[in-house]
């Protein structure tokens, strides 16, 4: 949330500026008689709105990087030269993709040997089943002894049991063997690659071969200040704000202040503060199907959904600066009792976001009460305080610009 501090002078009466006043003078002396004399100014055209209190959106804003919400590392499971890379570097892959090639040969033929022991052993445990079977009418008419039963029931076993290592073994080998084909955990897009054609993958000591993220969804990271999750904590505790009761809908801003068409959700704030910053760890999930936003890119994460309740909001450019801080032009009276501007010092506090053509906003904190006509369009004509204006709500602008033929219309927009 964007923090304003304005001077506490603001609250002491309006000071004029010296070479304001001088203006004021010298538009007196040509001006003469306000009161419509030959040869005197006519009052300038402005627009106004008449405030009120009601209740508006509010965002809160911060600098946040975008991240995958999976990073990998591709990283060789066996020892061997690399043969050949399968991918494009920074192209998004899918899961079981096939990203690098390790020479096989080795592991092919130790998972021949392997397999031809397996055959060996087999053919040892049949072996051993003949015998027994022979043995065992034998030792029933006690044509044996006992000891040839069980040394042929023990080579029985025997055999049974070097099958099965053997055929661990060829399990073992052909893993590695398919360990070769080195393969994407993950779909998402794969970074640049850090081993070559003929580099020497080591399963040890250096096996990554690249790295890799999932981007759909994406995740936006950000932090909250203490001060600032303490100001959101203490408004909304007090009625001041409404949080959303579903959560907060996340949209991203670049830097040039554009939207992302790409929104998502709030979903893990830290419930501790970092011990190096005092800040918040935060994070928003963003779906991102068409792959619009890449790892690393810098943001702003807009929260919205919270609304400043019974508050008075202005648009953004009715707020001036004053020799002393921020001021608007109310319509008010002057000596002769007609309308005129009459400069208002304020406090404004955080940006909103107002219906209409007029969406950037500011919340009055003092200054205004409901039922000011605050002066929003032709500040410009306004030369010297309380010159004599005529006031039009926006409607009355718009209808007055196209009878006579003004290309467009006058800026429009509610009351706020």
């Amino acid at each position: 949330m964007q923090a304003r501090q304005t001077p506490s002078s603001l609250l002491s009466p309006f000071k004029i500026a010296p070479a304001l006043i001088l203006t004021a003078l010298l538009a007196a002396c040509g001006q003469g008689d306000q009161s419509g004399a030959q040869g005197g100014m006519p009052p300038a055209a402005v627009t106004y709105i008449t405030v009120a209190a009601h209740d508006v959106p509010i965002d809160f804003e911060f600098p946040g990087q975008t991240a995958g919400s999976r990073e990998v590392e591709i990283r060789a499971r066996v020892t061997g030269i690399v043969e050949k890379r399968m991918y494009t570097e920074g192209s998004r892959v899918k899961a079981g993709q096939a990203l690098f090639k390790i020479d096989p040969a080795q592991f092919a033929a130790t998972a021949a040997a392997a397999d031809a022991n397996v055959a060996t052993a087999e053919a040892k445990l049949k072996q051993a089943e003949r015998d027994f079977a022979r043995l065992k009418p034998l030792i029933e008419a006690k044509a044996v002894s006992q000891q040839d039963f069980d040394n042929g029931q023990s080579n029985l076993e025997l055999a049974q049991a070097g099958l099965k290592a053997a055929k661990a073994q060829a399990y073992s080998a052909h893993i590695n063997l398919g360990y070769t084909d080195v393969t994407a955990p993950i779909t998402g897009v794969v970074g640049r690659a850090l081993k070559v054609e003929g580099s020497l993958a080591n399963d040890q000591n250096d096996s990554l071969l690249a790295t890799m993220a999932q981007t759909d969804p994406i995740y936006v990271n950000f932090a909250m200040s203490d001060a600032e999750r303490n100001k959101i904590d203490n408004e909304a505790h007090s009625g001041e704000i409404k949080l959303p009761t579903d959560g907060y809908v996340v949209k991203l801003r670049t830097s040039d202040g554009k939207y992302l068409s790409e929104t998502g959700k709030l979903n893990f704030t830290d419930y501790k503060a970092d011990t190096n910053t005092g800040a918040y760890s935060s994070r928003a999930e963003v779906a991102n199907g068409k792959g619009n936003i890449q790892p690393g890119q810098f943001l702003r994460v807009v929260l919205t959904g919270a609304t400043k309740t019974n508050a008075i909001a202005l648009p953004q450019r009715a707020v001036l600066d004053g020799p002393t801080g921020k001021f608007v032009y109310v319509v008010g009276a002057g000596k002769d009792g007609k309308p005129a501007a009459e400069p208002r010092p304020v406090v404004p506090g955080d940006w909103v976001r107002l219906d209409g053509p007029d969406s950037n906003g500011w919340v009055i904190q003092q200054g205004l009460k409901a039922g000011d006509k605050v002066i929003i369009d032709g500040m410009a004509r306004i030369f010297f305080p309380f010159q004599p204006v005529a006031p039009m709500t926006p409607e009355e602008a718009a209808k007055q610009a196209q009878q006579a033929g003004a290309p467009g219309s006058a800026p429009g927009g509610k009351k706020h």
